[in-house]
């Protein structure tokens, strides 16, 4: 009689023993819930601002840091060395970055062209007299190499009837500097970006052409390095909820962050009193035939020996 009372005696002990283990077990570890972000001081970042303003941040429980940074160089120097999670960035360097193995990942389109709302802009220095795209031959442009603005400087130009042996170009890294030596006629032309572009127009440039013809060329994009999306998805994921509240608070009431956008989007003083705020998209990615472009630009400049692929480079399941 004392075998069934044995045995349910030493069932006992064993669950005892079992939630005790598990009461003393190391508890898991919480997830860091802060960021640091590369950012160029371009409009794109924006919604960083707008976010950081409106406490978007801080409803979502995450504490985002800003680095700011003068060049695409200095911005990739930062993510190489692991001292920021993510950043504002384009595709060319995610290509770079993944020439490899997935080194850093796509999670959303910051911003892109549209037909009534150009992105970069290919400019004649003031009092020129390069006043046509068919001018630009051999012309050397100024343009920060490696990056979205030397693909896009290619792209608009043979969509426009050029070969790439008609195109010189002359690195200029630093955006600001770029601007500078085109208004100074230093350089003769240049790649840029809004508003810095309108300012340049507004003060005599001359617009050779843009992307708001060739859309599908131009978009930068929020970018995470594959540890922290790893490490930190949670996070991220709130993250791109932040960016998206402020996304549509800057597409509903523009005129509400004019004044921010001339204070970090660096808009020219020529211009801030017209400058019109574009719009940013919804969440969505890069598309697969973006990708592949980007690509085959990579590879045809040896930059890369071997195609990344389109999975190893975007991912959509972080987007809100």
């Amino acid at each position: 009689m004392r075998r069934p009372y044995l045995l349910v005696t030493g069932i006992i002990l064993i669950l005892l023993a079992a939630l005790a283990t598990a009461c003393t077990s190391p508890t898991t570890k919480p997830e860091d819930t802060n960021l640091k972000m590369g950012l160029l001081p371009i409009m794109d970042i924006l919604p960083f601002h707008v976010a950081q303003q409106e406490g978007y941040f801080q409803e979502e429980g995450i504490t985002v840091q800003f680095v700011p940074v003068k060049s695409a160089q200095e911005r990739d120097t930062l993510m190489q060395t692991g001292q920021i999670d993510g950043e504002l960035t384009d595709l060319i360097s995610i290509g770079l970055f993944d020439k490899d193995k997935p080194t850093i990942k796509i999670v959303r389109t910051a911003r892109k062209a549209y037909p009534d709302s150009p992105q970069f802009r290919i400019l004649a220095a003031p009092n020129s007299n390069i006043k046509s795209v068919t001018d630009l031959k051999g012309v050397k442009i100024g343009i920060s190499q490696n990056t979205i603005i030397e693909y896009l400087t290619d792209r608009l130009l043979e969509a426009e009837g050029l070969s790439p042996d008609d195109i010189a170009v002359q690195e200029v890294s630093q955006i600001p500097v770029r601007f500078e030596l085109l208004m100074k006629g230093q350089i003769k032309a240049a790649t840029l970006p809004d508003p810095l572009a309108s300012g340049a127009v507004a003060a005599g440039a001359t617009v050779l052409v843009d992307d708001s013809t060739h859309t599908k060329f131009a978009q930068s994009v929020l970018a995470f390095s594959v540890d922290t999306l790893q490490t930190k998805p949670n996070t991220v994921k709130k993250f791109l909820k932040a960016w998206e509240k402020a996304a549509t608070a800057i597409n509903e009431h523009p005129e509400k962050y004019q004044d921010l956008l001339i204070e970090k989007g660096r808009v020219p003083k020529s211009i801030q009193g017209t400058y019109v705020m574009p719009p940013f998209p919804e969440a969505g990615v890069p598309t697969e035939a973006q990708w592949q472009d980007v690509v085959d630009w990579l590879l045809s400049k040896k930059l890369i020996d071997k195609p990344v692929s389109y999975k190893d480079a975007v991912d959509a399941t972080f987007l809100p």
